[in-house]
């Protein structure tokens, strides 16, 4: 997927959660999320730590061969082994407890997705990164996985929170792009569902019935291991 294309959805839909969080309340933040043991907090907390791996992996240096794409980086091996959900789970919670109040996490969360979006648009198209758990990507795709953790944590919390969602439509069609590739774009149309109810479905978030699974292993989709 294009680069600028993705960085856009990245920028489009962090902003739209950083509106949508600015000005909760106490009682807000501390909500429960379906993402147990997550409060709102916390999984605003994991989001701030699953984009702010980036600045150092811009550091490091480029490996010389992508060899995984976004649908590949959400494979079920050990990343999503009990230890590492542990560990996932401390650091999103460090990372919520790291700011004063809700208003100035909300800033906080601003401020990294802001730097991340500067860093990456001077990078050019052929950079390639190392995640954390060892996988050479090019930037575009490991960007679209960042897309991926925003917009579908976006509509953990607009849930939780009791909202409607927030998902921005550039967001919702680089996650259905992933999730269905481009060709099938125009079938997802004919099940007649909204973009999140559809990320909600297919991303395990809402169950799906005989019939809807059929009708998704037609589309094609291609199932994220999801921590």
């Amino acid at each position: 997927m294009n680069q600028d294309r993705v960085l856009e959805a990245f920028r489009r839909e962090s902003g739209a959660l950083t509106d949508a969080v600015s000005g909760l309340s106490e009682a807000e933040w501390n909500l429960p999320t379906r993402c147990t043991p997550w409060t709102v907090r916390d999984l605003l907390g994991h989001v701030c730590v699953v984009i702010d791996w980036l600045p150092g992996m811009l550091d490091a240096p480029a490996p010389s061969t992508a060899k995984a794409s976004a649908a590949e980086y959400y494979r079920p091996d050990d990343r999503f082994s009990r230890q590492t959900n542990s560990a996932r789970i401390a650091l999103a919670q460090d990372r919520a407890a790291e700011s004063a109040d809700g208003a100035a996490f909300a800033d906080d969360f601003a401020a990294i997705w802001r730097r991340v979006d500067r860093l990456c648009r001077v990078q050019p198209a052929s950079r390639i990164v190392r995640t954390r758990h060892g996988d050479a990507m090019f930037l575009s795709e490991f960007l679209l996985t960042r897309v991926v953790e925003v917009a579908v944590h976006g509509l953990d919390l607009a849930d939780a929170l009791g909202r409607e969602p927030w998902l921005t439509s550039s967001a919702g069609d680089a996650v259905l792009e992933l999730l269905l590739g481009a060709e099938q774009m125009a079938g997802a149309d004919k099940l007649g569902w909204s973009q999140p109810h559809f990320l909600r479905k297919g991303t395990g978030r809402e169950p799906l019935d005989g019939s809807e699974t059929a009708q998704m292993e037609l589309l094609g989709i291609r199932w994220l291991a999801l921590g």
